[in-house]
């Protein structure tokens, strides 16, 4: 099997996002996200939802709480214990369900609306993930994203974990290429009607200073994790990382802690 290999690549990044506790990312750090999502894209009761990469359901939850019929999809279906935990607490029910972000298990045009909360753009093939995005959606149906920016704060951490992290697969493109306006427009293309690209900020108060961030993330969320993994008998390298990422968090501190993350909002209906 080598290192390109898709089966091997699927099951590598799998088990990326089990590592730490993005469940902990999603709902201590960017609670809010998902739900501003859903507003967005005006979801209610009569759509048939998916969410793509729902993780433990930040946009899913709130989707099936406005009365939609949601399928949140993951490839990494460790992640669905602390969703289902979550949606159970709120009263509310949705399916969980494994699926590659670009090889969807769903017919075509089958869904009403389809997002994605800082999710998709995980996925390592861009074009293969975008095609799956538009499959899927009904003529007319409603497509929602929210990725990081590749100027904002969270791609300006992978810029700076980048030089310490395995070199990605042949082929594979930096996940916050999806939060820049001319790539998402090159990745729908005429497929998408009245596209909406808008730069918003989620405001990040929860760490007190740029080395409670970087601890935070460093446990818990698996992209961070797997980047200390690699680097893990390299004491230098880590005392390197670890300052450079306490640095990043501090530059970007507007004062007592509060922080603002960039991201780019998308919203498209499919073409007929």
């Amino acid at each position: 099997m080598t290192e390109s290999d898709p089966a091997d690549l699927e099951t590598r990044h799998r088990a990326m996002w089990a590592l730490g506790d993005y469940p902990a990312v999603a709902t201590e750090v960017i609670p809010g996200l998902g739900r501003r999502l859903v507003e967005v894209c005006r979801i209610g009761p009569g759509q048939r939802v998916l969410d793509i990469a729902a993780g433990s359901g930040n946009a899913a939850i709130p989707a099936a709480a406005a009365g939609a019929d949601v399928v949140a999809s993951d490839l990494t279906p460790e992640l669905f214990d602390a969703g289902q935990r979550i949606a159970a607490a709120q009263g509310v029910d949705l399916q969980w369900q494994e699926a590659d972000a670009e090889a969807l298990p769903y017919a075509d045009a089958e869904f009403d609306a389809v997002i994605s909360c800082v999710g998709i753009m995980f996925a390592p093939f861009h074009r293969a993930a975008a095609d799956e995005l538009v499959r899927v959606t009904k003529p007319g149906g409603t497509i929602g994203l929210i990725n990081w920016t590749p100027t904002g704060f969270i791609g300006q951490m992978f810029a700076t974990m980048k030089p310490f992290a395995p070199p990605p697969p042949p082929g594979a493109l930096p996940p916050p290429m999806w939060g820049d306006e001319t790539h998402v427009r090159s990745l729908l293309g005429d497929r998408v009607a009245d596209l909406g690209l808008r730069r918003e900020n989620a405001v990040i108060d929860c760490f007190s200073d740029g080395a409670e961030f970087r601890d935070f993330f460093k446990a818990y969320y698996g992209p961070t994790v797997a980047v200390y993994k690699a680097i893990a008998a390299e004491p230098d390298r880590i005392e390197r990382l670890d300052r450079e990422l306490a640095d990043l968090a501090s530059r970007y501190d507007l004062g007592n802690g509060r922080m603002e993350w960039e991201y780019l909002l998308v919203t498209a209906r499919r073409s007929a």
